[in-house]
């Protein structure tokens, strides 16, 4: 660059000024996002996604234009605010997804400015030591000895089949119950193993007869993937059964408590994972019951020499001789090279709430769980699945076919007034329930059945 260049227009998020700059933009933001659930005035936008779709093209215009329009922050924040599902809705009830804490999206504000990349030590110092001490210390709780960072569920248990190929061969066969996540047959698929053996699952959990008989008559080797936590109904299967069949028949154990894993904080409800510390690996995700901003995966392991397999050398990230030096090998952490330090957000929540104030949560969302199925249950005009084990429950207007249950969670979507998720565990459809939010109160819930028996009504 010449002397007489002119320097960049556009500042940057950190370094001397960056506090200066932030500030009018962090504002800007909060605005607007204010605007736009004002706008939106419910759980989602209404007239679905033709009309959202179209709102959004009027907003965004032409994506890359020729020069730039300083106003692009406000509108296209607000317009997301108003478009979208918002989780702390009371009646945004439908997944997995949960409003994040305050702390920890202000935790991730800082990741993002910060920039840190984990896949070497020089672009990421305090962050691969955070790293390491919050992984180890999430695993301790779950029983087992190491843990790391994933994007979520899904790449949880693919790296938790990846473990297991690598450690059995590519015969490794999955065995898995008829609730499993659907990740972990894709996985088998992406992987090359053969494919799954599905074990009935009658009432809902893994049948440990089945199992066994399952397990007696395959060849080997084998890996048994159990839930603590099944997507459609929130069932955990019996783990300590399970794990002893695996003991018994020499079977590897994979759990998947992307849901469940956060009731290791609670006093109140961590037997119910009783038997996760038997597991080789432990599928954790505290974008789910750990309220963080998506994403904050975690895959668990018993055994840590396993992960050497993930091991891969480039001389301009881990050279051998940085490495005998002192400096940490990241690459291994990982099957993705660039990554954000989303450990940051997880260790100032672990910090600021501790396990008690989680564990609070955690008891919150069950109670409130257990008083929303004891609505639908006194509500003659609708029937219950059953009593939610976690935070899901499902429910169906009494003596409705399938089609006016999906035609009815369609119309209160289309019209924004309430988000509610669909299930089909017995063969007949279901709303589905899945409350996250440990703020909703005993009045919201009233609203939500209220929502739906006037959906019914139409």
């Amino acid at each position: 660059m010449r002397g007489d260049d002119p320097l960049p227009t556009a500042p940057l998020a950190s370094g001397p000024r960056a506090a200066d700059v932030l500030r009018p933009l962090l504002g800007t933001v909060l605005d607007a996002l204010a605007a736009g659930g004002r706008a939106r005035g419910g759980p989602l936008p209404a007239g679905g996604p033709e009309a959202v779709a179209t709102r959004v093209a009027d907003v965004l215009g032409d994506v890359l234009p020729d020069h730039g329009d300083p106003d692009a922050l406000r509108a296209l924040v607000q317009t997301l605010a108003e478009g979208a599902a918002d989780p702390a809705d009371p009646l945004c009830a439908a997944h997995l997804h949960c409003p994040p804490l305050a702390v920890a999206a202000a935790a991730d504000l800082a990741a993002s400015i910060l920039n840190p990349s984990l896949d070497s030590w020089d672009q990421a110092p305090a962050a691969a030591a955070l790293e390491a001490a919050v992984t180890r210390a999430l695993a301790h709780t779950a029983g087992l000895a190491d843990a790391l960072v994933t994007t979520g569920g899904t790449e949880s248990n693919q790296l938790a089949l990846l473990l297991a190929r690598e450690a059995h061969g590519t015969g490794v066969r999955l065995v898995c119950g008829a609730g499993a996540h659907h990740s972990l047959p894709r996985a088998a698929w992406l992987l090359g193993l053969p494919d799954p053996v599905v074990v009935p699952a009658p009432s809902g959990v893994l049948d440990p007869a089945a199992l066994d008989k399952a397990l007696t008559t395959l060849p080997g080797p084998l890996l048994v993937a159990a839930t603590a936590g099944t997507t459609d109904t929130g069932l955990i299967d019996p783990l300590p059964e399970i794990a002893g069949l695996c003991a018994a028949h020499g079977a590897r154990l994979h759990i998947d408590a992307a849901y469940g894993g956060g009731l290791l904080f609670s006093d109140r409800h961590r037997e119910r994972l009783a038997g996760l510390e038997a597991a080789h690996t432990v599928t954790l995700d505290l974008h789910k019951l750990g309220w963080q901003p998506i994403a904050a995966g975690l895959l668990a392991v018993r055994r840590p020499a396993e992960l050497a397999v993930l091991h891969q050398r480039a001389d301009y990230l881990n050279a051998d001789d940085d490495t005998e030096a002192g400096f940490p090998d990241l690459l291994g952490r990982s099957l993705r090279t660039t990554r954000r330090p989303d450990v940051l957000k997880i260790a100032v929540t672990l910090r600021t709430l501790g396990r008690t104030g989680l564990g609070t949560l955690v008891d919150q969302v069950c109670a409130r769980a257990r008083e929303f199925a004891a609505l639908v249950e006194a509500h003659p005009g609708f029937e219950l699945y059953g009593r939610p084990v976690i935070s899901t429950v499902l429910f169906r207007p009494a003596g409705a076919d399938d089609d006016t249950v999906a035609a009815v969670r369609r119309r209160l979507l289309h019209e924004g007034r309430a988000v509610l998720g669909r299930a089909r565990p017995d063969g007949r459809l279901w709303f589905k329930a899945t409350l996250l939010n440990p703020h909703i109160r005993p009045d919201d819930l009233a609203r939500l059945l209220k929502s739906a028996e006037e959906g019914t009504s139409v």
